[in-house]
């Protein structure tokens, strides 16, 4: 009996596999699925109230296919939107729901634009979508949470909006996700400890906004990390050990956050290839590492603004592609002419162009070696130390 069940089933699968539909019901089906993005193409350009350069309101019509419309890329195999770019064409409106109807899209660009009201939740609908680039509009209310449903996405940019919430944990299940960016914003909370499940994620950007809490530990996990850029906020206590070990970075931008602690002394054995530190305006202290002259690549050391004490590294010259040591107001210098031996060093950086050490400890008599500075140099700033007899006469080009 239960033999005979089982063929019935595979006679009924038969039939069904080798039933030919209608060539008429097939195009009607594709028609009609061509039909859905026509229309959610329409449904965007009614939400637009400002177009300036007529992009939509003089081509987007039905003179043409909507295919052939300016921004509107579609696929070569089926009719169905991929692509959406209209950046920079200084259009205001709003984003319609019915963009989640566009279900092949894998882009959109809508950068530069005025565009307003919030980001839709029907985003989430759009698991096609690898690259969403929204930035330097002026979208408010939260990221959608919705969003983190589109599992292709590699990148998303959402800088300079007016965005608030928080940064939503569930980012960690977008595993392709390759960069992030969402500068100058209005956003609280704190750096999600999901984001450590971003294996691919080599760029995250949330400069500018109010996030508070730690750098958390489990960015270790971040092993393709080359930008991490979270100045301008208010982070706070010591900076993740995680963080100085990820050998992949090339860009630390932390300033003007609240963090404390030193500079581990390892930090230029276990950052070979960073161009730019920026950890100016926190309240770091003790003394300045002389590991990071091993960071041959450093181009930008930026530590302005914190507690640091001691000499300057007198090693500093190894440093051959550096074009900017900041070392502005900290407690630096024994009020002493031993205090400028790091400037012999610095001679052999032929790139420098500019030098501050305004208000530290630096003291006696500028030496003659100040001369030897390269002459790239451009700012040179000691304002505010202790520095007493005649200036160097090698010094007054600067």
């Amino acid at each position: 009996m239960k033999l005979q069940a089982n063929l019935c089933l595979v006679a009924i699968f038969l039939l069904l596999f080798s039933f030919k539909l209608p060539l008429s019901f097939i195009s009607a089906i594709h028609a009609l699925s061509n039909e859905t993005d026509r229309l959610a193409l329409l449904h965007f350009k009614q939400s637009i109230t400002s177009d300036p350069f007529g992009i939509l309101s003089s081509s987007w019509n039905n003179s043409v296919s909507f295919c052939n419309w300016p921004g509107i890329t579609c696929g070569r195999r089926h009719p169905r939107v991929t692509s959406l770019d209209l950046k920079g064409h200084n259009l205001k409106g709003l984003i319609s729901p019915h963009i989640g109807n566009l279900t092949f899209i894998r882009f959109i660009n809508l950068q530069n634009n005025s565009l307003s009201g919030e980001i839709p939740e029907q985003v989430g609908y759009l698991f096609r979508l690898q690259h969403l680039y929204l930035s330097n509009n002026t979208f408010g209310g939260r990221i959608p949470i919705s969003l983190m449903n589109c599992s292709e996405l590699k990148n998303i940019w959402l800088d300079g909006n007016k965005l608030n919430g928080e940064i939503p944990k569930e980012i960690g299940t977008l595993i392709k996700l390759e960069t992030f960016g969402v500068r100058k914003n209005n956003l609280t909370g704190g750096i999600p400890t999901s984001l450590g499940n971003l294996s691919s994620l080599w760029g995250f950007s949330v400069t500018y906004n109010h996030l508070v809490g730690n750098i958390p530990d489990e960015i270790r996990g971040l092993s393709s990390l080359k930008k991490f850029l979270a100045g301008e906020n208010r982070l706070s206590g010591t900076i993740s050990s995680s963080l100085y070990n990820l050998s992949s970075l090339n860009f630390i931008s932390i300033p003007n956050n609240q963090f404390n602690g030193n500079l581990p002394a390892n930090i230029g054995f276990s950052l070979p290839n960073l161009q730019e530190l920026r950890v100016g305006g926190n309240e770091l202290s003790g003394t300045i590492t002389n590991s990071l002259s091993n960071v041959s690549r450093l181009q930008i050391l930026e530590l302005s603004g914190n507690n640091f004490v001691g000499p300057v590294p007198t090693n500093f010259g190894n440093l051959l592609e550096l074009r900017s040591l900041n070392l502005d107001e900290n407690n630096l210098g024994g009020n002493s002419s031993h205090d400028w031996g790091f400037l012999t060093s610095l001679a052999n950086c032929s790139k420098l162009e500019s030098l501050s050490l305004s208000e530290n400890n630096f003291g006696g008599v500028l030496p003659n070696s100040i001369g030897n500075l390269t002459s790239q140099l451009t700012e040179l700033v000691l304002g505010s130390n202790y520095i007493h007899g005649s200036t160097p006469c090698s010094e007054r080009r600067y």
